[in-house]
């Protein structure tokens, strides 16, 4: 239909939505692994868009179809990293038994990812922004491994959504605190104890569940449990 005039028949051919939708999904996706390359490669101040696009295979110009700015773009990148990071979680922890130690190991290997992986350094200063972004990708396996150790009786908390919520923006400033120097890098022990506490777990089991021995993360990512 013509916009302005509701009643116009246009005659001209338009491409099926679907092919459209499948096409725009296909560059976006070249897009965000192409950044992620880049990025990891070079750094988010050392990345070009146009170094991206070529990668990714697209027009210099296509890229701001999907992304305002090379600073959006790193963010969906590390959103993605994130929903990635928690199927790796979830495929390694499928054979634990204890649903307490799912969700020490998780926060555990969420604070190493974020201190050690040049992607999300170069945005930690955006802490706000990142903590939100972790809140809402890593949130539904998180909240969920809550509520399961809650219900095993391993924790004890009233809301797992609030607890997760504190524990995304306690991640994210550590993070920053360790990368920056103000925290020194060999405390992760004793942060992961300090943000097992936040479930009502007693500081001796979350020591004992912060040392407990850790299997490789899977490289495979597998689907939600």
């Amino acid at each position: 239909m013509n916009e302005a005039n509701p009643n116009a028949i246009d005659t001209a051919p338009q491409e099926p939505q679907g092919r459209v939708a499948r096409r725009q999904q296909k560059n976006r996706e070249a897009l965000l692994r192409a950044a992620s390359t880049v990025m990891s490669r070079k750094g988010l101040d050392g990345a070009t868009m146009l170094e991206i696009a070529e990668l990714a295979d697209v027009g210099a110009g296509t890229v701001y179809n999907y992304f305002k700015s090379k600073d959006e773009l790193a963010i969906a990148v590390l959103e993605d990293m994130m929903h990635s990071l928690a199927l790796r979680i979830a495929a390694t922890t499928k054979g634990f038994t204890d649903p307490a130690q799912v969700y020490a190991f998780g926060i555990r290997t969420v604070l190493e990812t974020a201190t050690n992986d040049v992607r999300w350094k170069q945005l930690l200063n955006r802490s706000e922004v990142i903590a939100d972004a972790l809140f809402r990708r890593m949130g539904p396996f998180a909240i969920r491994d809550l509520r399961r150790a809650a219900d095993a009786g391993r924790f004890k908390i009233p809301n797992a959504e609030l607890v997760w919520r504190l524990t995304s923006h306690a991640i994210v400033g550590v993070a920053l605190a360790i990368t920056s120097g103000a925290v020194p890098a060999d405390s992760t022990d004793q942060v992961i104890v300090r943000l097992l506490g936040m479930t009502g777990i007693d500081a001796d089991s979350a020591l004992e569940l912060a040392m407990r021995p850790r299997p490789a993360l899977s490289e495979i990512s597998g689907g939600e449990r």
